[in-house]
This record gives C-alpha cells, sequence and structure tokens, in this order.
C-alpha cells in the first residue's frame, strides 16, 4: 500500500471525503461542514451542558476520542493514498514489470486500478450523503422541536429535560473544541507518516512497553478470556463431565440400562443346561414352600 492517490483518484476522492465527514470536518464560525461535523459537535456540546456528575468526564472522553479519531483516520489516508508504493514483485528493486511481461501473465505485481461500477456509484451516493446530509437535517437531530417532530413517541424526554435548548447556550470555545481536536489529529498524522515516517519506529523502539500495551489492545482480549471465557470453558466441562455424565446419565438411563444388563447376566448364568442343577432349584423351591406352610398354617 502507499503511494496509490494518482492511480485510483475517484476512489481516493471518495475516502477524503469519507474521512472530512468522519472527522468531523467544518466551520464552527458558520455552522457549515460535512455531515459529521454536526453530529459529533452536537452530542460534545450536549456532553457539556449536561448536568449528571458524569457530564465533565463525558465531555472530556469524547474531545479525546475525536483526536483519536482524526489522528488514526488521516493516518489511513496518509499510509495508503500518500507516501512512498509499498508493492511486492519487480517494483521493490525498480523493474518494469511491463518490460518482462509479468502483468500479461500474472505473475508480477498489477497496476493498481479502480474499482468496476459496482463499487464506484455507492461510494459516490455515500460520499455525497456524506457532503449534504448534515445540512439538511441538522434541525431534525440537533433542534428541539425538530428532534420531537420527528421521533415522537420512539425517544422519550421528560419535560423538565431542556438539554436540546441548553446545548445551544454553551460558552463560545466549546463548538471549537471538536475542530481544535480533529486539527491536531490531522496535523499528528501528517508529521509521522508524511514528514516524519520515521518517527513511529523510533517511538515504539523507545517505548517498548506502551507499544506492546497499545498493540496488544490494552491486553482486553487476554483479560476477557482470563476472567469470562476460561472460567465459563471450566465450569461447562465441570456440568457436561460430572453434571450430565457422571450424575445424569449415570445414575439415570446409563446407570439404569447397566443395571439392568447386570441383572440379565446374572440370571443368564443361571440358566447352565445342567438337569442336576434344575433339580436342585426345584429341590430349593420345595423345600421354599414347605417352610412356608409349616409357619403360616396352610391355605385357610
Amino acid at each position: 500500500m502507499g503511494g496509490l492517490a494518482k492511480d485510483i483518484r475517484f476512489t481516493y476522492a471518495m475516502m477524503l471525503i469519507g474521512t472530512l465527514a468522519l472527522t468531523g470536518f467544518g466551520f464552527p464560525l458558520f455552522k457549515l461542514g460535512f455531515a459529521g461535523f454536526y453530529s459529533k459537535d452536537a452530542i460534545i456540546e450536549v456532553a457539556y451542558a449536561a448536568h449528571g456528575p458524569m457530564a465533565p468526564y463525558a465531555f472530556v472522553m469524547t474531545t479525546v476520542a475525536a483526536l483519536m479519531t482524526s489522528f488514526y483516520s488521516w493516518r489511513l489516508i496518509f499510509k495508503t493514498f500518500h507516501g512512498e508504493r509499498y508493492a511486492g514483485g519487480h517494483h521493490d528493486h525498480g523493474h518494469d514489470d511491463h518490460a518482462h511481461g509479468h502483468d500479461d501473465h500474472g505473475h508480477g505485481a498489477h497496476k493498481p486500478h479502480e474499482s468496476p461500477l459496482v463499487m464506484l456509484i455507492p461510494l459516490g451516493v455515500l460520499a455525497f450523503g456524506a457532503v449534504v446530509s448534515g445540512l439538511i437535517f441538522y434541525k431534525q437531530f440537533a433542534d428541539g422541536a425538530g428532534v420531537e417532530a420527528f421521533f415522537r413517541d420512539a425517544i422519550f424526554m421528560r419535560p423538565e429535560n431542556h438539554i436540546m435548548h441548553d446545548f445551544h447556550e454553551v460558552p463560545k470555545w466549546v463548538p471549537w473544541t471538536p475542530f481544535v481536536m480533529m486539527s491536531l489529529g490531522f496535523a499528528l498524522a501528517w508529521y509521522m507518516y508524511i514528514r516524519s515516517p520515521e518517527t513511529p519506529a523510533r517511538i515504539a523502539e523507545r517505548h517498548q512497553g506502551l507499544y506492546q500495551f497499545l498493540l496488544n489492545k490494552w491486553y482486553f482480549d487476554e483479560l476477557y478470556d482470563r476472567i469470562f471465557v476460561r472460567p465459563a470453558r471450566a465450569l461447562g466441562r465441570f456440568f457436561w463431565k460430572t453434571g450430565d455424565g457422571k450424575i445424569i446419565d449415570g445414575y439415570g438411563p446409563d446407570g439404569v440400562a447397566a443395571r439392568v444388563v447386570d441383572v440379565t447376566n446374572r440370571v443368564v448364568q443361571l440358566q447352565t443346561g445342567y438337569l442336576y442343577h434344575y433339580a436342585f432349584a426345584m429341590l430349593i423351591g420345595v423345600a421354599a414352600l414347605t417352610t412356608w406352610f409349616m409357619f403360616t398354617g396352610g391355605v385357610k
């Protein structure tokens, strides 16, 4: 990847529009910008205007999120469409694939090209929405009367909740906060991946612990596995092996079946086929019946 802007110009333009919308690019002074500008400004201003105990925390976290969103979004643009080309095959050695005929046979790196229209048309539609949808639907989502008219009974707002009015009265510096965060994220990404592309590697080498911590996503996957996955798996294995296998099946269907087999095996052993065994069994029966008559007085 890298240096693809001149090869896929339309895709680059659409991605650029999407990035501007995602990072909330706009002009707070004129309340004019891409779709993300309206939604991001509204969320941050509402967080500032809220009166709950977690409102300051929400405001700080949303502004930090705006900075991080801008940084990684512009990092994607710079590493994909700008800078030097990173490709396999003969491109790495400065050779011309066409001179060797590799492109014709599919053996080398192919020249990047635009996607078919089935991909480009939806990209264009989405980009158009990213440009104009915020301006068109702003009142439906950021104006008190517009929100009530649009959502009606889908969202319940208490009569004493005036947040849709209060966030329009925040100090003048608050609407500029996402713009500043977006600009800082852009400048930082430009410096690290265009102006000084060796800086990220140098920082990672200098701060290995922090780099590994962030690279492994704060070790959330490992913590989730240790706290939830492994105990759940152990509990499931216990219920499977002990509860279901040994207790339910052991004393239930499997246990009953095993006892029936044991009894039938014992009964089968009585059927020896020898006449004197049967005669002996008959004598035991006669003796038992005679004893019963002696003690009970016979049939009355």
